[in-house]
């Protein structure tokens, strides 16, 4: 059985964040500056700890791995098709989980948790697995979260080719990835630009009637 040991988590969490502090593409937030995959990162954490406050151990580690150094498999690498699209995905699960192993092997986890937090990173936790199953969909209720709170509104903003009917679909698309509890949470907890709220409490209330 893992015995939670805080420096062990706090070393690890450190690792990951030097790794993601590496990013060269920065994100502006309030006139700073900051390594887009760090500031990421630290929103999943924020962002589990206002959504389920209790998750484990596993769970707090995967959601501030889940994009780990994504920078260096850049989607052009792929071809610019559907199916090119989902090799890039499936090559930075991979990737991501790779990266995960190191940094928790090196902050002295063992092969367990090891195991189970790279599964999570990967969304590969076996359906057999109660517990896994629901700390995959957490996660990715949290990447949602996080989607609509902080990157929702500066994707609206670089696509202006974008009809109102193609936005839906993304929306809806993106919605269906979460539970009823996630899809309650954005209409309640989070901070949406006003002029996207509207639509977005339409699309959940129509979801969930």
């Amino acid at each position: 059985m893992n015995i939670f040991n805080q420096q062990r988590f706090e070393t690890a969490i450190a690792h990951a964040d030097a790794l993601n502090q590496l990013d060269p593409n920065m994100d502006i937030v309030e006139g700073k500056q900051y390594p887009k995959e760090r500031l990421y990162a630290e929103r999943m954490s924020a962002m589990l700890q206002r959504y389920a406050p209790d998750a484990s151990e596993a769970l707090q580690l995967a959601a501030r791995c889940q994009h780990i150094q994504r920078w260096k498999i850049a989607r052009s690498s792929y071809p610019m098709t559907k199916v090119g699209y989902y090799q890039w995905r499936t090559e930075l699960k991979s990737f991501h989980a790779d990266v995960t192993r190191q940094v928790l092997a090196e902050a002295g986890y063992d092969q367990a948790v090891i195991d189970r937090v790279c599964a999570l990173v990967k969304k590969a936790a076996p359906l057999s697995d109660a517990v896994g199953t629901h700390e995959m969909q957490t996660l990715e209720d949290i990447v949602v979260l996080v989607f609509l709170e902080s990157y929702l509104e500066p994707f609206v903003a670089s696509h202006a080719d974008y009809d109102q009917a193609k936005f839906i679909d993304i929306l809806n698309k993106t919605l269906r990835k979460t539970s009823v509890k996630a899809r309650q949470a954005a209409l309640n907890m989070l901070t949406i630009a006003a002029g996207l709220r509207p639509l977005l409490e339409q699309l959940i209330i129509k979801m969930d009637a």
